[in-house]
């Protein structure tokens, strides 16, 4: 077999595979503190891998395959903290190439598990900051292809049209009362997503905003604003990684445009971990944290447009489930160890749910206009 032949015929394996794949669903959220505001969470935990980042790998890979940098013989190798890593594992078995994701030491057990299930191995590192480095290294040594989702997540993402996440939310969206969001959520991990968002957004002239909800420990919020106010930073790193797993990073990302987005709040982890409990106890099933984070972004959309006498709707994502945070999210003794307040956490969440205000949080963009 030639290797263009190996090559058309991996691309159309994928594209059999997403033929066998429906849309996810577009749900509903119940908001009573704000009357006129429609709520929604778009739940990419159904895809087969299980989190949003299904749709990510897949573009990867058809990206690299287009490209000429996938053969018979490549191990693909990514930096990933977890769920990327999963759906990539996914493909790379798809394709019978052997596949390694280098990952923090503090990925949870779950997520491990997962990888390993779909046939990849794991190579932990023991400071998140490094994962990139050694993924890098990893790649070199064993002649493998890194496919490096933190640079190529925006430009391998078909964001006109191809069923992406956001031409999927704008065709469920066409018989609601309010069928252009007013605001569409989510939280930055590559920035693939926020980018998406936000160019199809403009591309449709859709009347859409793009709001991202970053972690405590991450540097895009603070590069965002760097970049608002004209002096784009990308130096910029911070210690540590981040406590919401999937999203948040320590350094300024290449698929991060910042120019994609409208408006950027930081949020307190456990702000974060308290309104993933209530989507969760909303929903009757766990969800991961990262969807927390993005609700917290809801509700000060929800707020801003309450204040200013507007109604219409906000979309936002349900990234992941929560059966791979058994051992962190889901265990009290991991909140105790980290020292996270739960009980005051969750009792700003429900007042803010029901039209009480939110403790004042760091906020850059078009928020109230």
């Amino acid at each position: 077999m030639t290797r263009h032949h190996w090559t058309t015929t991996a691309i159309r394996k994928i594209e059999a595979d997403v033929r066998r794949s429906a849309d996810t669903h577009l749900i509903p959220l119940d908001f009573p503190g704000y009357p006129g505001i429609d709520v929604y969470l778009k739940d990419e935990s159904s895809h087969p891998t299980g989190s949003l980042k299904h749709r990510l790998a897949r573009s990867l890979f058809l990206y690299a395959l287009a490209n000429g940098w996938l053969n018979p013989d490549s191990t693909v190798i990514e930096a990933s903290s977890g769920s990327t890593a999963v759906s990539e594992a996914y493909f790379s078995r798809l394709l019978g190439l052997p596949f390694i994701a280098v990952m923090p030491a503090s990925t949870s057990p779950e997520k491990i598990a997962a990888i390993e299930f779909q046939g990849g191995r794991c190579h932990l590192v023991d400071n998140p900051r490094d994962i990139h480095a050694q993924a890098e290294l990893l790649a070199r040594t064993t002649g493998g292809h890194f496919m490096d989702q933190f640079a190529y997540a925006e430009r391998a993402t078909d964001w006109r049209a191809n069923n992406n996440i956001a031409e999927s939310i704008y065709k469920q969206m066409t018989q609601e009362p309010h069928p252009i969001p007013a605001w569409i959520v989510c939280s930055p991990g590559t920035g693939g997503t926020s980018a998406t968002l936000g160019r199809y957004a403009r591309y449709r002239c859709y009347d859409t905003r793009v709001l991202c909800a970053d972690p405590e420990i991450s540097v895009f919020f603070d590069y965002y604003s760097s970049a608002r106010a004209g002096r784009p930073d990308a130096s910029l790193t911070s210690t540590g990684g981040s406590r919401i797993e999937g999203i948040g990073r320590p350094r300024v990302e290449a698929s991060f445009i910042a120019s994609c987005v409208d408006a950027m709040v930081k949020v307190p982890d456990a702000l974060s971990l308290a309104a993933m409990r209530h989507v969760s106890s909303v929903l009757g099933r766990r969800v991961g944290g990262s969807t927390g984070t993005n609700f917290v972004g809801v509700l000060l959309a929800a707020q801003a447009m309450h204040a200013a006498g507007r109604t219409g709707s906000i979309v936002s994502i349900l990234c992941d489930s929560g059966a791979r945070y058994a051992h962190s999210y889901y265990d009290t003794g991991w909140y105790e160890r980290e020292g996270i307040d739960v009980e005051g956490a969750d009792q700003v969440i429900a007042e803010a749910v029901d039209g009480g205000p939110l403790p004042p949080l760091a906020t850059c963009g078009d928020l109230d206009t």
